[in-house]
């Protein structure tokens, strides 16, 4: 039945065609953006879960800032401890000098207060933000932020990387930042074992008047200092090795995230150009559709005449 009124022709044209623009504007705002989930409305799921990983991608690139930050107190920690050893181990090679019969021990004395200034230099100067592991009055847990953790039931935490600077000072100070005399805590001030007549630490030791039998505890003493220096630098190097190694995990980890984030949400835009091709066709080919559907009704006047 043909009628003026109701056109069922050119109403199936126009819903067709509607549903052709739709889906257009779907795949050109795809292409767009590059991404098939912009919003909830795409897809509530993958929409949760990306918006969920892209802000702990973000959390762990701080974590990668910490990470680095600890490597750099690390570092700073660990030359200040190889740069120590070093002239502990020049202190001990002119405590045997001086053991040599005839030598002026007041002589080698002056080089030897020359090497316990640079280490006070050295302890001084291996801060690092603010912080310094290896010179201060109190021993304290140092902790770098190694990783942001999920679990299942979405609870969030941090893994910590943990040092005992108990173990790195090497000068313990006082309130104004002096060193303690005998102090029990810094290797550097601490009592030399051996049972010297007159108390003395690395720092303050004064070999003018010792004989050679003190000569030789004296040795001993610093020996001990020594392998405890070497000990708390085998700890630091191994901190920095595992920092290291976090590190290049955290920024594979994130890598990981954001490709497993763009399997979610992002488009296909080898699909998507292929779609807009066909629908730009169906778009030409309805308009054609509703066009024929129209002019059926206008054939009607032909009928009159």
């Amino acid at each position: 039945m043909a009628s003026i009124n109701t056109n069922v022709s050119a109403m199936a044209a126009l819903s067709t065609l509607r549903t052709i623009n739709n889906d257009m504007e779907t795949t050109q705002s795809r292409i767009s953006s590059g991404l098939k989930v912009g919003s909830a409305s795409d897809n509530a799921a993958y929409w949760s879960i990306s918006t969920t990983m892209k802000s702990d991608n973000k959390a762990l690139a701080t974590v990668q800032d910490a990470l680095g930050l600890g490597a750099a107190k690390t570092d700073v920690a660990y030359t200040a401890m190889d740069a120590s050893i070093k002239v502990v181990d020049e202190i001990k090679a002119k405590l045997v000098a001086a053991s040599e019969p005839g030598v002026d021990k007041a002589k080698v004395q002056k080089d030897i207060d020359e090497l316990q200034n640079q280490l006070v230099s050295i302890s001084k100067s291996a801060a690092f933000s603010g912080e310094n592991w290896v010179q201060g009055s109190a021993a304290a847990t140092k902790s770098v932020v190694g990783g942001f953790n999920r679990d299942s039931n979405n609870a969030v935490s941090l893994t910590t990387l943990d040092f005992d600077t108990t173990n790195s000072i090497l000068i313990q100070t006082d309130a104004s930042g002096a060193p303690v005399a005998s102090g029990a805590l810094g290797k550097l001030t601490k009592d030399l074992t051996g049972g010297l007549t007159t108390a003395a630490s690395v720092l303050s030791l004064d070999i003018t008047g010792l004989d050679t039998v003190e000569l030789g505890k004296a040795i001993s003493g610093v020996d001990a200092v020594l392998q405890e220096m070497t000990d708390a630098g085998a700890d630091l190097g191994a901190l920095n090795k595992r920092i290291t190694l976090q590190t290049d995990f955290v920024s594979d980890l994130t890598a990981s995230f954001t490709k497993g984030i763009g399997r979610l949400v992002d488009a296909d835009m080898n699909e998507e150009s292929t779609r807009l091709k066909a629908l730009q066709t169906q778009q030409q080919l309805g308009i054609q559709a509703l066009s024929i559907a129209n002019s059926d009704s206008q054939n009607i006047l032909s009928l009159f005449r």
